[in-house]
């Protein structure tokens, strides 16, 4: 494994690249923010709302994807409170229990700005039939989910007539990944590592589910799609998570604190609403060698907030545990015992990035702590 010389990202996340310097592209992108006139990029997105301002008379002119989360609470106030938009928001419930921040901020952002919200609950039984299944067969569990994130939204943008529809960062340009690209329109994410379709048929023959169960997760057909402006808001502002951590709170947004120190995470504010999700994104490890708190801990030496030797001490102490309460959730919802969670999760280790210690656990052949 390679890892960035500035911050801790290896080369084993997908769709990453590094330049002759041995710098990872997500530092790159950080740094190219320098280079950018900010103010005109602004100018951009205010003539994007003048476009689409009042489009639909008193009615919504614009729909946010949300999650209730911190940045949420940051592009919410952006578009309704800066840029005089009026907003829908659509947000998707994973059905897992929530967090009582979770239930908190949901609800915070919509007393706290004025807007409405529809949330979509999906369909159990369909979720955990698909969750077994994506689990057992790629690691990927949440993939039901995940790809409503993406979906629902467009769908129902299309139907309340809302084109301009606003989501959050360019993941794949913020931080390196598949489809790294510099632009403001979000319209290709839905094909995006997280997102990308799954066959039909194959859900169908080996999860069980019918083609009906999976209507929603199928993005509007393209001329549909093409009707509509979804745009990425870090295009347009100096994107950061813990900027708008510190904001969402001054606006009453709830974090772990006092209610949950996570053992895989190095913050307290990044994706609280459940805890059975977070099992999802802690799979990167033993398929990449690297998870939440390697991601965090880039971040934060991006932002200037710590130092490398810091935050490679922070994924030596973080990245490979999963917290013991996502798995007791994830397996109640599903169905497993613990034995049989663990025995799944053993396949997905990567031999090439792991091998097993005395005691019988994987551990990582070239951790960062050790170049």
């Amino acid at each position: 494994m390679q890892y960035c010389k500035k911050c801790v990202m290896p080369d084993t996340r997908p769709g990453i690249s590094f330049n002759e310097e041995g710098i990872c592209s997500g530092c790159q992108s950080y740094e190219k923010r320098n280079q950018i006139d900010w103010d005109s990029r602004f100018r951009e997105l205010e003539a994007i709302c003048d476009k689409y301002r009042g489009c639909n008379g008193d009615g919504y002119d614009c729909a946010i994807a949300v999650s209730g989360g911190k940045d949420s609470h940051y592009q919410v106030y952006l578009m309704k409170e800066v840029l005089r938009m009026n907003p829908i928001l659509f947000s998707v419930e994973d059905n897992f229990p929530m967090t009582e921040a979770g239930k908190h901020n949901i609800r915070n952002i919509s007393e706290v700005f004025g807007c409405s919200i529809i949330s979509m609950k999906p369909d159990i039984c369909a979720q955990k039939k698909l969750m077994r299944y994506m689990f057992e067969a790629y690691g990927k569990p949440t993939w039901y989910i995940d790809r409503l994130i993406y979906t629902y939204p467009l769908l129902m943008a299309a139907q309340f007539h809302t084109p301009l529809l606003v989501y959050g960062e360019n993941v794949s340009y913020e931080y390196g990944g598949e489809g790294y690209e510099e632009t403001y329109s979000a319209r290709n994410q839905i094909d995006n590592g997280v997102a990308a379709g799954v066959d039909e048929q194959e859900l169908i023959e080996k999860a069980g589910v019918t083609a009906k169960d999976l209507y929603l997760t199928r993005a509007p057909a393209k001329e549909i799609l093409d009707q509509l402006d979804p745009i990425y808001i870090s295009y347009f502002v100096p994107w950061n998570s813990v900027e708008h951590a510190v904001f969402a709170r001054s606006r009453g947004f709830h974090d772990l604190t006092h209610e949950w120190k996570r053992t895989q995470c190095v913050e307290d504010f990044d994706q609280v609403d459940s805890r059975a999700y977070l099992v999802h994104p802690w799979l990167k490890y033993p398929k990449f060698g690297h998870s939440s708190a390697t991601d965090y801990a880039s971040r934060f030496v991006r932002y200037g907030l710590i130092s490398r030797e810091e935050a490679v001490q922070l994924v030596r102490e973080h990245d490979a545990v999963l917290d013991p309460l996502c798995i007791r959730d994830f397996c109640e919802f599903c169905g497993y015992s613990e034995a049989e969670f663990w025995n799944i999760a053993d396949r997905f280790y990567n031999p090439e990035l792991f091998r097993k210690n005395n005691l019988g656990e994987w551990v990582l052949r070239h951790p960062v702590w050790e170049e």
